[in-house]
């Protein structure tokens, strides 16, 4: 069983990433028997994988076979193919910016590259399940926080989570709603604004949408990107997997996590869990490696998806445990019994334009659990704008095809919302 949280691997532009079989996102309610779903779930995953190992193992052969591939050749290209498997770098932001403020658990980077226009400042919260939040900066041509420049909004910050130690593994949800609120005052001090736009992506919308409710005032728009916000909407292996454990054993398996990476849930933990989703993802990408080895681009693709995805970081413990009962199993957010520093999280404070985008095969966080934002704050219906990018998780916020075709319009009709007058 996988640990909950809100990431996985499925963007096209990195070889043998491939999206999920849309038949495994599901729309309606969850299955009454999610042992019975997670059964059915890991069997085909099982099989997806197996037919994967066989075609790996195919292709390994022919090659080793074929004439043009001498004994020296095919153990030269066995040593590169393990280098680069196994040689992982630390990922890295690519585009012009500066870092304006860090404390242990999150920095605020100002990616408005001197700008003074007078437009609304913009905010990113990106996800926080173990990996870094570069991932909004991914390559210097595919790069969220670039996108939301190009469509006017150039005073454009975002949030970088640091990864949890001992020391900060006792961070509370209190301390996240903190630093955001830091990192708000900020850009509305330098900015002359009174409210900013916040973007959240996955994890980072709803913590954004908690934000927004307890702070309306200073919220302009409100933009969610594969963001969990009713929990319990349509059916995946990490919410079936979630209620199956707590049903049977409340927290103790989460809490035996935490307690084996010293008060911290550790990325590997996390990464692992992600891996075991889509075995058959994880095993194709490495077989499309050995296909491409001549190939510098899709070398250059891998490597760069690879570093980003195999590089873990720690989720504080305190604030892991917490999401895990309240959130997970306990799906407070919508049900409006969410309490955030003894203060109660109404949705319906919510009352911004509001900016929804999911993926249609997201097996993660399927389009429905982001859809029911709007059901639950008191944004007028047409002040709300949905869209469905083709396409799993992973790909919303680092994919070309999101990138280029769904975040662009969304951004362009946020600027129309950001400027004087």
């Amino acid at each position: 069983m996988t640990a909950p949280t809100d990431e996985h691997v499925d963007v096209p532009e990195a070889p043998g990433i491939t999206d999920p079989d849309p038949t495994a996102v599901q729309t309606e309610a969850p299955a009454t028997d999610p042992a019975a779903y997670l059964r059915g779930y890991h069997l085909t995953a099982a099989v997806r994988g197996a037919t994967e190992m066989t075609k790996g193992a195919g292709y390994v052969l022919s090659r080793a076979l074929r004439q043009t591939a001498t004994p020296g050749r095919n153990s030269r290209d066995a040593r590169r193919w393990w280098r680069l498997v196994l040689g992982r770098r630390r990922p890295r932001w690519h585009n012009e910016h500066e870092i304006v403020f860090e404390t242990p658990i999150a920095r605020l980077r100002d990616f408005s590259q001197g700008s003074t226009d007078d437009v609304a400042p913009t905010l990113v919260l990106p996800p926080q399940a173990g990996h870094d939040s570069c991932i909004v900066d991914f390559q210097p041509r595919q790069s969220q926080m670039m996108v939301i420049r190009e469509a006017g909004l150039t005073r454009a910050f975002t949030l970088d989570w640091v990864g949890a130690t001992r020391a900060t593994s006792t961070s509370t949800i209190e301390d996240y709603v903190a630093v955001v609120d830091r990192a708000v005052e900020h850009c509305r001090s330098t900015t002359g604004h009174d409210a900013v736009n916040l973007v959240g992506d996955c994890q980072g919308g709803w913590l954004a949408t908690i934000y927004a409710a307890l702070h309306p005032e200073k919220v302009n728009t409100l933009t969610l990107a594969g963001a969990p916000i009713d929990f319990h909407a349509g059916e995946t292996p990490i919410g079936a997997s979630s209620r199956v454990m707590t049903q049977r054993f409340g927290q103790l398996p989460y809490r035996a996590m935490v307690a084996a990476g010293g008060g911290v849930m550790p990325g590997a933990f996390v990464l692992g869990g992600f891996i075991a989703i889509r075995p058959d993802a994880e095993i194709a990408k490495h077989v499309d490696l050995l296909r491409h080895l001549d190939d510098p681009e899709a070398i250059a693709r891998y490597e760069a998806f690879e570093d980003w995805f195999k590089h873990t970081q720690d989720v504080a413990g305190t604030f892991y445990l917490w999401l895990v009962e309240h959130l997970f199993a306990g799906n407070e957010l919508v049900a409006g019994t969410l309490e955030v520093g003894g203060r109660r999280v109404d949705m319906r404070d919510i009352s911004c334009p509001l900016f929804l985008l999911g993926g249609a095969t997201d097996h993660i966080t399927p389009p429905v659990q982001v859809f029911a934002a709007a059901d639950h704050v008191s944004t007028p219906a047409d002040q709300v704008t949905r869209r469905t990018a083709p396409g799993g998780h992973l790909g919303l916020f680092m994919g070309n095809q999101a990138l280029r075709h769904e975040w662009p319009p969304l951004m362009a009709a946020v600027a129309e919302h950001s400027r004087r007058g």
